[in-house]
């Protein structure tokens, strides 16, 4: 045999050793595709698999400063009330007629932006609350009436509504394990808005009056809007919606920002087509939990706005019974038509309200071990009852540190519930009515929004121990019925359908 035959051989025989080798390799990476191809996940899955991160930090900082915008709209009553109440000569029924028309937009408006965030989706009606909102409420600053100020101030409510879906659009995304960590935060952002609006008042107000200040407030809804781009869809909406594709894109992104992966496999989901249905919130699995909710949002938004109006008509009309009272409040203006309390806030009173509103996130730390160690249902059911102590306690005679003081642990209490009862609902409720479920528990809250004012600024005149009984036996009668609440959500996956 030559040397060209000998070479050509082994050769050959080379070749043939490199394919055998080559073999279980390639039929390996063929049975790791075949078995990836069989896989799928869920969208809780990917998000728990997804973990916390990047994405989260910035969704926790844009979506947490919708809260700032929400906090301004509600809290510039407080400090727009004594004002309006000199230029248009206003009885306490019109001042307390304002607060109650801006809630009656947001009722109105609660369930629609609910049922069309289930339907077409979240991100669409957080947006156009952005931009409703930040329209509306410079309108308000040019109203050349009492008439006009409150039709504004309702469009404003309305627009406020829709920013309140974005809290769904935020839980949709954080990992179960983390929820109960992140979501109080959202406090912060409250507490934000409430101190900017007031530090406005402050500088503002004396200066170049109320119109100019709700002007400048409108800032950080004009700069939301254009930060907003950020945000993604929901991919659990967009599941439901039966958009995988786009479900998949998003959850890609998130782990792209995240430096994670998704679980092997596909995506599988069913769609939903009964979306945003009522009839699921009173469903047999339901049914319960939401009539219980309702009257627990009632309580939230009854108690919490109780507490900031009845703050600002005692200082305003310094019916507090302290032992070192401001002596300025001690003047009481008549014109034509009978009483006036014509007395702009002082630089004392923006204080005591500056201190109240820090009151709102002394106690996350508490409210953050409450959610973990007992569960939604029993922090719900303990602060409702501190918060009821809380509302008689600010009758009782004291110095004005003292009633700052009680006025601070109030607005604490009251904070807090309102955040749980936010993460309870957004927890219990499936996919599918989720933002629904949302909106008519807003919706309730804003009945007990409506009559807070005329509890707060108008029985308050005629005795304060009077105005503060029905918030305190509101809570404790709601401190019953969230014991009684069926479900407990502490670390469990959210619903994608009912």
């Amino acid at each position: 045999m030559d040397d060209g035959m000998k070479t050509q051989l082994v050769s050959a025989i080379h070749l043939q050793e490199v394919e055998l080798q080559e073999k279980p390799a390639d039929n390996e990476q063929g049975t790791k595709n075949n078995n990836n191809a069989g896989q799928t996940y869920t969208v809780e899955e990917a998000v728990e698999t997804i973990g916390f991160g990047r994405f989260h930090i910035l969704l926790f900082v844009i979506m947490g400063s919708s809260n700032i915008v929400e906090a301004m709209e509600i809290m510039l009553l407080a400090v727009v009330s004594p004002e309006i109440r000199c230029e248009w000569r206003l009885d306490d029924w019109q001042v307390a007629l304002v607060s109650t028309m801006v809630f009656l937009g947001f009722m109105v408006c609660g369930v629609l932006g609910g049922y069309i965030a289930d339907r077409y989706g979240r991100w669409k009606v957080v947006f156009g609350g952005f931009v409703w909102s930040a329209y509306f409420s410079l309108l308000t600053s040019f109203a050349p009436s009492y008439g006009w100020f409150i039709f504004l101030r309702s469009m404003v409510g309305c627009g406020v509504a829709g920013v309140s879906q974005g809290f769904v659009l935020k839980t949709e995304f954080i990992p179960a394990k983390y929820r109960a960590y992140l979501l109080p935060l959202a406090t912060i952002f409250w507490m934000t808005g409430s101190m900017l609006i007031i530090v406005l008042g402050m500088l503002v107000v004396p200066t170049l009056g109320w119109r100019w200040m709700i002007r400048i407030s409108v800032t950080p809804s004009v700069i939301l809007i254009f930060l907003f781009k950020f945000i993604p869809e929901s991919a659990r909406y967009n599941v439901s919606a039966g958009n995988i594709e786009a479900a998949v894109k998003t959850l890609q992104w998130i782990a792209k920002m995240n430096r994670a992966s998704l679980p092997p496999g596909q995506l599988v989901e069913p769609a939903e087509k009964e979306r945003g249905s009522w009839r699921i919130l009173l469903s047999s699995s339901f049914r319960r939990t939401s009539l219980l909710l309702w009257y627990s949002w009632f309580v939230a938004s009854f108690a919490y706005y109780g507490s900031v109006l009845s703050s600002s008509e005692l200082l305003e009309k310094n019916l507090l019974c302290v032992t070192d009272a401001d002596q300025e409040h001690q003047v009481k203006h008549r014109h034509e038509d009978g009483l006036c309390y014509c007395i702009p806030f002082g630089l004392s009173d923006y204080q005591t309200l500056l201190i109240s509103c820090l009151g709102e996130v002394a106690l996350v730390p508490i409210n953050i071990c409450l959610l973990n160690v007992v569960g939604r249902k029993m922090s719900l059911t303990v602060l409702q009852l501190l918060s009821a102590i809380l509302f008689m306690m600010v009758n009782i005679c004291t110095t004005m540190f003292g009633f700052t003081v009680l006025l601070f642990l109030l607005r604490s209490l009251v904070s807090m519930n309102f955040n749980v009862v936010y993460i309870y609902t957004a927890e219990v409720y499936p996919t599918v009515a989720r933002s629904l479920g949302m909106g008519f528990c807003t919706s309730f809250s804003r009945i007990g929004g409506m009559i807070a004012p005329f509890i707060a600024q108008v029985l308050m005149s005629q005795s304060v121990i009077l105005a503060l009984t029905p918030f305190a036996v509101a809570c404790v009668i709601c401190a019953l019925g969230n014991f009684l609440l069926p479900i407990e959500t502490r670390g469990r996956a959210l619903l994608q359908n009912s």
